[in-house]
């Protein structure tokens, strides 16, 4: 069963920062932090399998890192995979809804434009690597007042925070979605029913083009081919399976695989290392 998370008016007073009375910022929700004198912002979640944030938006920029579980992240602009113990960048202002797969524990940091700006915060959606360091100082920073000490031990914490954010590697698990709505169209329809033998003649008929002006018009908007971009969804949707306790072989097949080996080393190409040795290190224990 699928979770939609609301944010109601209940939430919003349970958590009012009131007076003096400044509550710490495990699981909260961000209302009202969006508005705390603080360039920067940590709080922590749980999340049920399957939980669903619908399209939103916020005044300050969003690194979510998922400490445990998967989150799917989609946007106008296209889909996004965020593994265990990795995170993914949203720019303030931009629509976004965020799915959980699996259970879920999020450390989100909220940075407003200026923090952002001054830090070189990317202006475009990502998803990241997260360095040792900077998980130790994400769990620092959830246990901080609301209103903590900007010029003392905790407002440098929360530079070298921000400041270790930007240094963080940017991870290939996204699926750009052109703007031309006829490719729009065939991608929203492999987002669904993803095959790696999804095939070019087959798309380019149902977009009503030509082989030739397919192939022109998506390496244009998207960045990349129309068949990388096909294996990137399907290593997409192989993590979220995967985060799901799906076998490795059942997903390797699912998706169109020749055969389990060639899907991990399109795996491995990705990500560094192959689908068991992903799971067994994020989501012990493997089923073959």
């Amino acid at each position: 069963m699928r979770c939609i998370v609301k944010v109601t008016e209940t939430a919003r007073l349970q958590y009012r920062v009131n007076g003096c009375r400044i509550w710490a910022m495990r699981n909260t929700l961000l209302d009202p932090y969006e508005d705390i004198p603080r360039s920067v912002v940590v709080t922590v979640n749980d999340y049920p399998a399957g939980s669903t944030f619908p399209s939103h938006s916020h005044r300050r920029g969003q690194f979510a890192f998922a400490s445990r579980g998967a989150i799917s992240l989609a946007t106008p602009e296209g889909n996004w995979l965020v593994p265990p113990q990795r995170a993914c960048w949203v720019p303030a202002g931009v629509a976004h809804e965020m799915t959980m797969s699996g259970a879920v524990t999020m450390l989100n940091t909220f940075v407003s434009d200026e923090a952002a700006g001054t830090a070189g915060l990317a202006a475009q959606c990502g998803v990241y690597g997260v360095s040792p360091l900077l998980r130790q100082l994400l769990d620092e920073a959830v246990d901080l007042p609301a209103l903590y000490d900007d010029d003392g031990r905790a407002g440098k914490l929360m530079a070298l925070l921000v400041a270790e954010i930007a240094t963080m590697p940017q991870l290939s698990l996204n699926a750009p979605l052109p703007a031309d709505p006829r490719l729009a169209r065939v991608c929203r329809r492999i987002f669904k029913e993803p095959l790696i033998t999804s095939d070019l003649d087959t798309a380019a008929a149902e977009a009503g083009m030509s082989r030739r002006t397919f192939t022109r018009l998506f390496r244009a908007q998207s960045g990349v081919s129309f068949g990388e971009w096909r294996q990137q969804v399907c290593l997409l949707a192989a993590i979220e399976r995967l985060s799901m306790g799906q076998p490795v072989t059942h997903v390797a097949l699912d998706l169109g695989y020749a055969s389990p080996s060639a899907f991990a080393a399109a795996f491995r190409r990705v990500l560094g290392e192959t689908p068991s040795q992903y799971v067994e290190a994020n989501f012990c224990p493997v089923e073959q």
